[in-house]
């Protein structure tokens, strides 16, 4: 493989389940940097080591789950991933409100992990390269809100995936030497969509 194994923190107190974790990350080429087993450690550990991936189950000592997640997030040190053995609504969203950028109910297998680890990662860069753009906080949560709108709409309408309507977003904006939320604003305007992006002029190569 040319590139680096994307490199992994496990926060799980089972440890049953934090072998089985880590077995089926190796397999699929994943590279497990630590082993935790409560909420504080998984965030000292995030901040020491900045993984490519946290994975964190909700239900720890120490510190929460959700706790671990909402700080590792809020730090910017790495995507995360929470492990429920609960599918109940309200705890997914209180997950995403942490910042967590997936989650899985357990037991899962290998099949429900790697798409997760795929969504989680593609969405971290997604907020990183928006982080980029944008500095004020307040600015920042409105222009995530309206290119997540607006790759909605390139998903409907193009048949397009999460990351392929994220990446067209970015590389018009740069083309087109306009940012990310006035793009997805002009994709996301009814009738007058197409002149909007028009009006911006010709994609400079």
């Amino acid at each position: 493989m040319s590139s680096d194994p994307t490199r992994v923190l496990i926060a799980e107190d089972e440890a049953l389940i934090r072998l089985d974790l880590k077995e089926m990350l190796e397999e699929e080429g994943y590279l497990v940097v630590a082993e935790v087993g409560d909420g504080q450690a998984a965030v000292d550990q995030a901040e020491a080591l900045r993984p490519d991936l946290v994975i964190v189950d909700v239900q720890m000592p120490v510190l929460d789950g959700l706790a671990a997640a909402e700080q590792i997030a809020a730090g910017r040190l790495a995507p995360v991933i929470v492990l429920t053995a609960f599918s109940q609504r309200e705890l997914v969203e209180r997950a995403r409100d942490a910042g967590a950028m997936a989650y899985l109910v357990k037991p899962f297998s290998k099949n429900d992990l790697v798409p997760a680890i795929e969504v989680a990662v593609g969405r971290f860069q997604e907020m990183t390269a928006l982080d980029a753009e944008v500095t004020d906080l307040k600015e920042r949560l409105e222009a995530r809100k309206v290119v997540e709108k607006a790759k909605g709409r390139l998903m409907a309408e193009r048949g397009m995936t999460e990351a392929e309507a994220f990446r067209f977003i970015q590389r018009t904006a740069m083309n087109e030497r306009t940012s990310m939320r006035a793009l997805a604003e002009a994709i996301l305007a009814p009738e007058d969509a197409g002149d909007a992006t028009a009006a911006s002029g010709p994609p400079v190569s």
